[in-house]
């Protein structure tokens, strides 16, 4: 007999999801799909996900995060196993529930090609961590 073994959920979580928190879902979902499910919710939505962020992970990785992505509230995901807030310059959303990490990330939005790759390769990063720390708890 099999056992059936499910996937962690992890919610990356900020504000507006539009930016970083949707980034790290498609790079949770690039680098770590074989040991955790990504979803990204915000407590507001916006009516599109950030265009620099778009392009930009287009040209880095190939990801055309608009194809299967969208601005989600808290309440559109399922519950997660792990919840990480991507930063929280100013106050971090409610979400029912307490952070397992903040992330810490500055927000891009409205700043250079060079600030945005620089907070994408440390999404980067954080998601190859936070992989191998969930498969080695596995």
């Amino acid at each position: 007999m099999f056992k059936h073994v499910c996937k962690k959920k992890v919610a990356f979580i900020c504000v507006h999801n539009s930016c970083r928190s949707q980034i790290a879902e498609a790079l949770g979902k690039h680098f770590a799909s074989d040991v955790f499910e990504s979803f990204s919710a915000g407590t507001e939505t916006k009516p599109q996900i950030n265009q620099d962020a778009v392009r930009i992970m287009k040209e880095l990785y190939g990801i055309d995060m608009e194809q299967t992505q969208y601005s989600k509230l808290i309440t559109d995901i399922p519950n997660p196993d792990v919840a990480i807030s991507m930063g929280c310059n100013v106050k971090c959303p409610f979400i029912g529930r307490t952070f397992d990490d903040n992330w810490g990330l500055e927000d891009p939005t409205g700043k250079s090609d060079e600030e945005f790759k620089f907070v994408i390769k440390e999404i980067e990063q954080k998601i190859l961590a936070l992989r191998d720390e969930i498969g080695m708890s596995e």
